[in-house]
């Protein structure tokens, strides 16, 4: 098999179970929650087969809900930053991207931090305005939005920088 299939799979193993086991119980001030899941979305190649990625984040934030009893809200979050990565790709790395120059290991820290934060703000806010679902309690669902976009940018950092492969 091809070592990327073979990082693919487990990356996607790794930070299910790792969400599933670990993350989703902190519920750190009642707001604060990382999903470090989404690294396997944000850091899958960049020229794959469209339709095997968007059923891949699918069926990843499928597994998540199923662990979590949360009733698609995940499936939903991760489908939709999977659909609109090429467009935040394309705005944030333009000709590279467009060239298929672009590799993850080389991009400058400010525009990974960039790219990262977009694509976590936008999974958090699908994700807490369809589990809310209540234009009432709009200031504690940006609370949410927030806080845990800010913890997941952060652990979302650390695991790069951790797992970096030189």
């Amino acid at each position: 098999m091809n070592n990327t299939i073979v990082l693919n799979i487990g990356r996607f193993l790794f930070l299910g179970l790792l969400q599933v086991l670990l993350f989703n119980h902190i519920n750190f001030l009642g707001h604060i929650n990382p999903y470090p899941y989404l690294l396997f979305i944000l850091l899958f190649p960049l020229n794959p087969n469209r339709s095997v990625f968007l059923l891949l984040s699918f069926l990843l934030g499928l597994s998540i809900d199923m662990f979590s009893n949360s009733g698609g809200v995940h499936a939903a979050s991760c489908l939709l930053i999977a659909f609109i990565r090429p467009i935040i790709l394309r705005w944030i790395f333009g000709v590279s991207y467009e060239f298929q120059t672009l590799k993850f290991g080389n991009i400058s820290p400010g525009e990974l931090t960039l790219y990262l934060t977009l694509m976590i703000v936008t999974h958090h806010s699908c994700l807490f305005f369809l589990e809310v679902f209540n234009l009432n309690l709009l200031v504690l669902t940006l609370k949410k939005i927030a806080f845990s976009a800010i913890f997941t940018t952060i652990l979302s950092m650390l695991f790069l920088i951790i797992f970096r492969r030189k």
